[in-house]
């Protein structure tokens, strides 16, 4: 048999690959990380979270936690004070997700240096114009 018949279309690939990777989208999203380990110690308000991620604009904000909310990895609580109190918190799959985060944000803690050398050598091999600006 042919490497090239193996009976597996595109089509089937795509079917299968498309709903995980629009999962591993939003999950790994810039924003979606930074949230998701900023609430993974308890209730946080969108202030705090606003004022502990660097960069963050509110819209950003706002539509991340939206689609957080709607994928089932954030609740959000409204209180019936004055004025409005609003709380974010990780669902229990959140929870579960985040071990995976925090394994993954140490490795990347762990490696950075080790990245940004092998960056550095690859562009004075590969692209030493860069290197004269």
């Amino acid at each position: 048999m042919s490497q090239r018949n193996t009976g597996v279309t595109v089509q089937a690939v795509n079917a299968q690959a498309c709903p995980v990777r629009e999962v591993l989208d939003r999950v790994a999203g810039k924003w979606s990380v930074q949230i998701l380990v900023a609430a993974s110690h308890g209730p946080v308000r969108f202030t705090e979270l606003e004022r502990g991620i660097e960069g963050i604009s509110r819209r950003m904000l706002t539509l991340t936690l939206r689609n957080l909310e709607r994928d089932g990895l954030v609740t959000r609580t409204v209180y019936p004070t004055v004025p409005p109190k609003v709380e974010y918190e990780l669902t229990p799959v959140a929870h579960e997700l985040n071990e995976t985060l925090q394994r993954l944000t140490g490795w990347a803690e762990q490696n950075r240096m080790y990245i940004a050398e092998a960056r550095a050598a690859y562009d004075a091999e590969h692209r030493p114009e860069l290197l004269d600006a």
